[in-house]
């Protein structure tokens, strides 16, 4: 059942429906990689004993909340890195590289981890973008949607 066209073709509709509302933030992330896009607040208004926060760019901001409520996001997240031994940045750049069509909970599980896990650790969102997480997953879903239909037209 697996290997029959009908299926992979069905389930390539479901990837494409779930990914195309994200391409659009491809060029920006692409742009974004190597850099910060996050700063702390560091106003005037802070006292001693204040506690910062981190500012994010509006683009990261508005990526984090649509793929938030998509079908991507995979509340399991945590078993993807520890079925696949991922432990750095590293690692999850080579499995995102290697993944085909069968791979595609292997790129929901890494995304996931930076989006949902970003809502407790600050650093994450940034991350994602500053070590090209972001760009790289979503050059991959692209690239199977691509090679198994049609080229996308996301922007």
């Amino acid at each position: 059942m697996e290997e029959s066209l009908e299926y992979r073709q069905q389930l390539l509709q479901e990837y494409k429906q779930a990914a195309l509302p994200l391409l659009r933030y491809l060029p920006w992330l692409e742009k974004a990689v190597g850099t910060k896009a996050s700063s702390v607040y560091d106003g005037q208004d802070i006292g001693a004993h204040s506690m910062t926060f981190p500012v994010y760019d509006s683009t990261l901001l508005n990526f984090v909340k649509e793929a938030a409520k998509s079908p991507l996001m995979d509340r399991n997240y945590r078993y993807v890195y520890t079925r696949n031994h991922i432990n750095s940045h590293e690692d999850e750049k080579r499995i995102i590289q290697k993944a085909g069509w069968k791979d595609w909970d292997i790129l929901r599980g890494i995304l996931s981890y930076y989006i949902l896990g970003g809502r407790t650790r600050a650093t994450l969102w940034s991350q994602g973008v500053q070590e090209g997480i972001f760009c790289l997953v979503l050059k991959q879903m692209k690239e199977i949607i691509e090679y198994w239909d049609k080229p996308l037209d996301y922007r």
